[in-house]
């Protein structure tokens, strides 16, 4: 068992990125909205760089990037991380994007992602290992995700993991979602725990923001959807290479 599981009654889990890699769905979804809107395609290399402030963040990252916003400060190729601490992609610009057309983008992407968000969907190596382990040994589960709630389930039951959790929580299932420590704290309170005896599992700097503001410990994986950035950099107090490590 890992070392930061010792006095931990519950491990919370982010989603995409953590669990499962969503991004060739929602790619997919994204290049459909886009064109749907007339706009050209972004392709799943970028949007893997997008992923993580929940679905309309990504839509306005998609936008940004459609309309060329900011593209010329940011000189690498999608995918392969970001140079000097700069801007994500698509968002070095601070130009406002349309509202309406945002929601609009946004309404579409639901749509086409919403007919079957988990076709191309896979678990990382060693996470249901760890998920059985983890359950087996008494230990209370929760999912922290800022994907729409709606989408949860149907991703949970076809990967055949609708009963590990417990509780979970989606990006609008609460007024703030993460890197906000408030869907940490509902969790520990919904269970009347400390939060010193829960841990917080991600992939990005938004989990471990949240789980430190929370007072989790934080445990990263390194392989998900930060944004081009090694997770390490946001000091989490554990990282390891497969899920399957933690137990």
């Amino acid at each position: 068992m890992h070392p930061l599981l010792d006095g931990i009654d519950l491990v919370a889990f982010d989603l995409d990125g953590t669990l499962i890699d969503s991004v060739p769905d929602l790619a997919l979804a994204v290049d459909a909205a886009l064109a749907e809107l007339g706009l050209p395609v972004a392709g799943e290399a970028r949007v893997r760089d997008w992923v993580g402030n929940g679905s309309l963040k990504l839509m306005e990252r998609a936008l940004r990037h459609a309309a060329g916003v900011g593209e010329a400060s940011h000189s690498e190729a999608p995918g392969t991380g970001r140079r000097g601490g700069g801007p994500v992609v698509g968002e070095a610009s601070q130009e406002s994007i349309d509202k309406a057309l945002l929601e609009r983008a946004h309404a579409v992407f639901l749509e086409h992602y919403g007919r079957d968000p988990g076709a191309h969907t896979r678990l990382y190596p060693g996470v249901r290992e760890c998920l059985d382990a983890l359950r087996a040994r008494g230990l209370l589960l929760a999912l922290v995700t800022n994907k729409p709630h709606a989408f949860i389930a149907p991703l949970l039951e076809g990967l055949g993991l609708a009963d590990h959790f417990t509780l979970c929580l989606g990006g609008d299932s609460l007024p703030e979602k993460k890197p906000h420590p408030a869907p940490l704290l509902h969790v520990a309170s919904h269970f009347g725990l400390s939060p010193e005896r829960c841990l917080m599992v991600g992939d990005s700097r938004h989990d471990i923001a949240a789980g430190k503001a929370a007072g989790f410990l934080t445990l990263a994986v390194p392989y998900g959807y930060n944004h081009g950035e090694p997770v390490r950099e946001s000091g989490p107090d554990g990282v390891v290479e497969s899920l399957v490590e933690l137990v």
